[in-house]
């Protein structure tokens, strides 16, 4: 696959993958672990998507500050390896169940994934700066993603098995081991990628650190401050005011670059900027992975395992076993959350949530149990089209690019968003096939999904990570890559919002169809930028 790529790529692959198997081994139990009343914080949907949004929104925003101190001040191999170990350390942290430490831990990921995420794409970038890797750039991106995606394909089975064995803690500690070998890794392979490794420092013009600290970050959290502690709520939570409020100076300082750009530098940044801008659509769908979509597979995909199949699930350690009993801890009904969120809590009997929509003759007695597969594996559904899709989409454009019709890198994002827009559809019919969620829902629903967004995701994300590589004025890069990111981080919190939103819908092929509607209206917008858009990647010679 990579013997005529760089010998560097297989050592960022992997770094990348085990960190990948971290992150997305916390994040696929994250919602679950809050959302648990017994063991967890028996967080409501509404508050556990919140904090979720925000989580992942504040992961990705941080590396716009990762990237700018990677570019000036620390190089990019000090900062990846600075970050992963505070990756590490924060998932295993969150073995500890106190509200304090869950704060520090998801801190720790969150500024560690500043100095990791966007660095080690820059560095992939370098290493295919060469006159003789040049051409292979958007291949080595889509090799490099596709490690991303084995990471997260495998954690999930690690993780299932782990929390059901022994609980959410060693699930979490196995996410902190896997950053901690990627770590590792990185530091076998660093004679490969040690020449790329250079530090672009402050360019005539530039601001300062100290200016940056003084005009960009501390107004960032002071205005987070005021938009947290804002009477009542202007975008549905105070989180999501805060957040709102911080990004304020962030994007102030991105339209500054543009402002302050030599003239020739105008033109890329500003057609990277309004890339940005377009592709948080994408990312406020698609990271629904771990909120909505979890929840359809919890509550609304038929997981039951039977025969074979179940014994096989079961001796992995995959398989959850659930009582067809009345449990008098009374942590299941909507009600409850109710009489939590006014602050009263009364004990009742219910039955667990799964059974509420399973069909009459699926029905077990009273007192029998049945067995169904691990909520959390649903999420290596998308990794797995991703490790299936990549080397078709890869020969693909191989094959497309030695007959000089492989389409520009503005032009794949285009077609990533629509089709991206389609993975809507297939679940606006699972919404209809399981008559709103009163039955069941094959889990085939979620897989073609999932694939159809994988498919959207392949033309997009990847892409993405090239075209700032290939835009960017040197002396910026991993700071537009921090840029890249942003968006990212928007989109994430966006994500959490449109999930706090998941019980306000009675009928929840509304829902679909609104990430629906976001995705053909980025689309469109993406398509009417694209002469634009090539006109410039042209003047690049790209």
């Amino acid at each position: 696959m990579w013997s005529s790529h760089p010998r560097a790529l297989p050592f960022l692959f992997f770094s990348e993958m085990w960190e990948r198997f971290g992150y997305y081994l916390m994040i696929g139990i994250f919602t679950l672990y809050l959302k648990d009343v017994k063991t967890g914080y028996g967080m409501t949907e509404a508050e556990a998507a919140d904090l979720y949004g925000t989580f992942i929104a504040l992961v990705f925003l941080t590396p716009f500050l990762g990237g700018l101190l990677a570019d000036r001040y620390f190089g990019y191999r000090k900062s990846i390896i600075a970050g992963g170990l505070m990756m590490g350390l924060g998932y295993c942290l969150m073995a500890i169940h106190n509200t304090a430490m869950l704060y520090t831990s998801m801190s720790l990921v969150i500024v560690g994934n500043g100095f990791f995420k966007p660095n080690i794409s820059t560095l992939l970038g370098n290493v295919y700066s060469t006159p003789q890797h040049v051409q292979q750039k958007d291949e080595g991106y889509n090799i490099f993603y596709m490690g991303i995606n084995v990471g997260a394909f495998i954690c999930n089975f690690f993780g299932a098995a782990l929390y059901i064995m022994l609980g959410w803690g060693y699930a979490f500690i196995a996410a902190g081991v896997g950053m901690f070998i990627g770590v590792i890794v990185f530091l076998v392979g660093t004679s490969h990628y040690a020449a790329y490794d250079i530090k672009k420092g402050v360019k005539e013009g530039d601001m300062s650190i100290t200016r940056i600290t003084l005009l960009i970050l501390l107004p960032s959290v002071l205005a987070g401050i005021v938009g947290w502690m804002l009477p009542g709520s202007i975008f549905g939570s105070d989180s999501t005011d805060a957040f709102i409020f911080a990004c304020l100076p962030v994007l102030y300082f991105y339209g500054s670059l543009y402002r302050k750009a030599a003239p020739e530098e105008k033109r890329p940044i500003a057609a990277l900027l309004a890339i940005f801008a377009v592709v948080i659509m994408f990312w406020a769908v698609f990271k629904q992975n771990g909120s909505a979509l979890t929840t359809w597979a919890d509550r609304y995909t038929d997981r039951s395992l039977d025969g074979t199949t179940a014994t096989v699930f079961d001796q992995l350690s995959l398989a959850q076993t659930i009582p067809f009993k009345k449990d008098s801890v009374a942590l299941y009904d909507q009600q409850f959350r109710l009489q939590k969120e006014n602050g009263i809590v009364l004990t009742e009997f219910n039955y667990h949530p799964y059974f509420r929509n399973l069909p009459a003759e699926k029905t077990p007695a009273e007192g029998s149990s049945i067995k169904v597969w691990a909520t959390n594996l649903s999420q290596s559904i998308n990794p797995g089209w991703v490790i299936i899709l990549t080397p078709l989409i890869v020969a693909l454009f191989t094959w497309m690019r030695k007959r000089n019709a492989e389409p520009s890198t503005a032009t794949k994002i285009a077609w990533g968003l629509f089709i991206s827009g389609l993975s809507a559809l297939v679940m606006v019919g699972a919404v209809y096939a399981s008559s709103n969620g009163a039955e069941k829902a094959g889990m085939w629903w979620l897989v073609a999904s999932y694939g159809v967004i994988t498919l959207g995701e392949l033309f997009l994300s990847p892409m993405g990570l090239s075209i700032v590589s290939k835009l960017s004025p040197p002396h910026i890069t991993s700071l537009m890559m921090g840029g890249w990111f942003v968006s990212t981080s928007i989109g994430n919190k966006l994500s959490g919002v449109l999930a706090t939103m998941w019980d306000n819908y009675s009928d929840k092929a509304n829902y679909f169809w609104l990430n629906f509607a976001l995705l053909m209206a980025a689309a469109a917008m993406c398509f009417a930028m694209l002469k634009w858009l090539n006109r410039i990647m042209k003047e690049k010679g790209l």
